[in-house]
């Protein structure tokens, strides 16, 4: 289960998720109550383990954008909208995870989206069984409304690649709180471990019938 803690402004927030296993972290460069500039970005992820991939969260960035965040942050991810991608020039060692938002129209589904409600980071939870679908094509990382408490339950609803948190571990708008992140964390990874382990029964199960 790849589990990215999205939003981080402050030192705080990005040793409380990098200590608490986060396999990734968002920083934001859209408008929002989270956003962050390119230095302050790189300022934060400084002396965090190569082993957590850096996230840069845009949507409609404009190419000097781009070039800016990437020369100056130097991101392993660009997640934004799947029709931006198109329009941009892009490192070619730069990962990229398009976004899908629900009541997208989606003909042939990139190999690894992340699935959010319209409005990024409003605490809105997306439509699981329009996940659910897409799911079952693609690498999938759920977002939008998450939190401790229904984690587990958008993991064996949805069974996704992986999950994004932002709202769902903050103390108020923008501020997040260490507690909530290792408490999303260890519910995230033990529903993934039991859904892994009844995707096994289900397989046994059905080749010994």
């Amino acid at each position: 289960m790849w589990i990215k803690i999205c939003g981080l402004s402050s030192a705080e927030a990005v040793a409380a998720a990098v200590n608490a296993g986060a396999d990734a972290i968002g920083f934001v460069f859209a408008p929002s109550v989270r956003q962050v500039s390119a230095t302050q970005a790189a300022a934060l992820v400084r002396g965090v383990p190569t082993r957590v991939q850096r996230v840069a969260v845009m949507r409609h960035p404009s190419q000097q954008l781009v070039d800016e965040v990437c020369a100056t942050f130097g991101p392993d991810v660009l997640q934004t909208d799947w029709d931006d991608l198109a329009k941009l020039r892009l490192p070619e060692t730069l990962q990229v995870l398009p976004v899908v938002r629900d009541g997208d129209v989606i003909e042939a589904a990139p190999s690894r989206l992340l699935y959010e409600g319209r409005v990024s980071g409003s605490g809105a939870t997306a439509d699981w069984a329009a996940a659910q679908r897409l799911a079952s094509r693609s690498q999938l990382v759920l977002a939008g409304g998450l939190n401790a408490a229904n984690v587990a339950t958008a993991i064996a609803t949805v069974r996704p690649f992986g999950v994004d948190v932002s709202s769902g571990v903050e103390r108020a708008p923008g501020i997040k709180d260490a507690a909530k992140i290792e408490a999303f964390i260890h519910a995230a990874r033990e529903a993934a471990d039991v859904a892994h382990a009844r995707g096994i029964s289900d397989e046994s199960n059905h080749r010994s019938g």
